[in-house]
């Protein structure tokens, strides 16, 4: 069985738009049948096909593509958290309707994610149970909130609702906030920026404590943890003053890092959930190495990027046990959402 936890929708419509956000309110022109551009400030910002809201047709494509069932999750660009609170909200519980819906027009194929808007945590905070109500697993979030990365003071409250409530957190990539640091194309803020910005905020989480404060918050993130699987050894030295993740010597004062951080980067990085949309089985194979099967899970993007069919095919290459496999293709995909490792009826 293969759960597939990194898959988007898009709603074949959206109401109008709320006071003040008209300017990149989304909506869908569908020009011929079965496709539609998502027009957002005026704009084609994607065309996309009927597999973003037809849950019959999407289910006939993932399982010809080879997956049993998909977690599904908002578009990224459909997070708003642009617009003020209001309006955000607004658009949060229109797609959360939609989501849940689709959920229920496939049950045990689909698992769903919604969205809060988390430009105000004391907002998103209090709409997670709304979220929780709707049958909803989780939610999507992205990599930094308008420049602010997830590891700062002001999200922390938001968090241990979160972990009160018991849902699952999908971190996505969104709008990197370095862009001008490399030349201006889309190609290359979703190839270079956004595992960048996604290894930032895992840094964050770590070092600015959230994770302390949340023993057991469940939180995955999108393309294989970005960047951060490669630089955590660096950190591990940063934390420890020791190679290949010895432990800090009986004798050495602590580093300023270990001041801070009760446990290792590596420990914290083993507590968190990555997906396998990495591109090479040399990236998975290392991802598995240094995090544990226990903590990868298959992701493909669907329907937005081009996939290897069936998909894991390059995770099947991996000389993996049969435990191992299935830990990854299906197990910690369940435990990720609340569900446990048992395989649905």
């Amino acid at each position: 069985m293969i759960i597939d936890l990194h898959t988007h929708i898009v709603p074949d419509r959206f109401p109008p738009a709320a006071a003040g956000a008209s300017e990149r309110w989304p909506s869908m022109d569908h020009f011929e049948p079965g496709h539609a551009k998502v027009m957002i400030g005026g704009r084609n910002f994607r065309t996309v096909a009927d597999v973003c809201w037809d849950a019959q047709r999407r289910a006939a494509d993932f399982t010809a593509e080879g997956a049993d069932a998909q977690v599904i999750s908002p578009m990224p660009e459909l997070l708003s958290y642009w617009f003020d609170a209001a309006a955000g909200l607004e658009m949060a519980r229109y797609v959360n309707d939609f989501i849940a819906r689709m959920v229920q027009a496939a049950p045990g194929r689909f698992h769903g994610l919604g969205m809060v808007p988390l430009q105000d945590p004391e907002v998103a905070a209090r709409e997670l149970s709304a979220v929780q109500q709707a049958g909803l697993a989780g939610i999507e979030v992205g990599s930094n909130i308008l420049g602010h990365s997830l590891g700062e003071p002001r999200f922390l409250a938001f968090f241990q609702e979160v972990e009160r409530l018991g849902l699952a957190v999908f971190v996505h990539a969104l709008h990197p906030t370095f862009s001008d640091r490399f030349p201006a194309s889309e190609q290359l803020v979703n190839a270079i920026g956004f595992p960048t910005d996604t290894g930032l905020t895992i840094a964050s989480l770590i070092a600015g404590g959230v994770l302390d404060a949340c023993p057991t918050l469940r939180i995955a993130f999108s393309h294989g943890g970005g960047t951060f699987p490669f630089v955590l050894p660096r950190f591990q030295h940063a934390w420890s003053g020791q190679w290949n993740e010895q432990p800090p010597a009986q004798d050495a004062s602590p580093t300023a890092l270990r001041q801070g951080l009760p446990s290792s980067p590596a420990e914290y990085a083993r507590r968190l959930y990555y997906d396998t949309l990495l591109f090479d089985a040399r990236a998975i194979r290392y991802l598995i190495d240094v995090v544990g099967s226990s903590q990868v899970t298959v992701g493909t993007d669907f329907p937005f990027i081009a996939r290897e069919r069936p998909v894991g095919a390059t995770l099947a290459s991996l000389e993996l046990s049969p435990a191992q496999r299935e830990a990854v293709t299906w197990q910690n995909c369940r435990r990720f959402l609340g569900l446990g490792e048992s395989a649905a009826a």
